[in-house]
C-alpha cells in the first residue's frame, strides 16, 4: 500500500469521525488506567457496567486500595479474569501511592512496571489521558492493519512499528481510535461489512463481502 492510499484512508476516517475517543467511561487518568487494565480479554461494555458501580464508591488509588482484593471483587466479578485483575489493581494502587504520590505516571517505563499493564495498556493511557501520539494495537487494530494492507505484520509489535512509521504525523493522535472502531463495527472478524465500508475501494483485502440478500 502506498503513502497516498494510506493518507486517503485516514482522511476518510477523520471526516467520518473528527473527534474519536475510547468507549471506556472515565473522568480521570486513574479511572482510565483501571478501566483499560480491566478490559483485557473483556468488552468495553462489560467494563463500563462494572465501573459505573465501582467509581462512585472508589475512584482513587487510596480508595480502591482500601477496598482490598476481597472488597474489590464484588464490583468486577462480572468481568473475565476478575480475580487476577483484582490482585493487579490493588497492587497497582499500592505502587501508585508509594512510588508516584497517587498519580498516574506519564512515562511508558513507569506504566509498564505496574502489574497487569503491558505495552498496549500503556499506549492507551499515554494517548488518551496524556495526548501522546501512540498507537495501541489490540485484536481489532491487528486485524484491520493486516486485512486492509495498511500495516501488515505477524505480531502486534511489528504492526505497531509499521503503523507509527506509515501513519502521517497529523493522524497519529487519533489513528488508534479510528482503527479500533473500524474493526469493532465494520471490519469485523467473521464477516467484514465491506458493502458498508467507507474505505472499501482503498482496502487491499481480496475477499470483500457483498451486500447480503434480504432475508439472509
Amino acid at each position: 500500500m502506498n503513502a497516498d492510499k494510506r493518507r486517503e484512508i485516514y482522511t476518510r476516517l477523520q471526516q467520518a469521525n473528527p473527534h474519536p475517543t475510547t468507549e471506556l467511561e472515565y473522568t480521570s487518568p486513574f479511572e482510565l488506567l483501571i478501566s483499560v487494565l480491566l478490559s483485557a480479554q473483556a468488552t468495553d461494555v462489560s467494563v463500563n457496567k462494572a465501573t459505573r458501580k465501582l467509581y462512585p464508591v472508589a475512584n482513587t488509588p487510596a480508595a480502591i486500595y482500601a477496598l482490598g482484593v476481597e472488597g474489590l471483587i464484588p464490583y468486577i466479578q462480572t468481568i473475565g479474569l476478575f480475580r487476577t485483575k483484582a490482585k493487579n489493581t490493588i497492587e497497582t494502587c499500592r505502587i501508585l501511592l508509594e512510588q508516584h504520590n497517587g498519580e498516574v505516571p506519564h512515562t511508558r517505563e513507569a506504566l509498564e512496571a505496574l502489574p497487569g499493564v503491558g505495552r498496549k495498556t500503556a499506549n492507551v493511557v499515554l494517548n488518551t489521558a496524556f495526548g501522546v501520539p501512540t498507537i495501541a494495537v489490540d485484536t481489532h487494530i491487528f486485524r484491520v492493519s493486516n486485512r486492509t494492507g495498511l500495516a501488515p505484520g505477524k505480531d502486534v509489535e511489528t504492526v505497531e512499528k509499521k503503523l507509527m512509521k506509515f501513519t502521517p504525523p497529523e493522524f497519529r493522535q487519533d489513528a488508534h481510535h479510528w482503527l479500533i472502531l473500524h474493526g469493532r463495527y465494520t471490519c469485523i472478524a467473521r464477516k467484514p461489512q465491506c458493502w458498508n465500508c467507507i474505505i472499501a475501494d482503498l482496502c487491499e483485502y481480496k475477499h470483500k463481502t457483498p451486500l447480503p440478500e434480504k432475508g439472509v
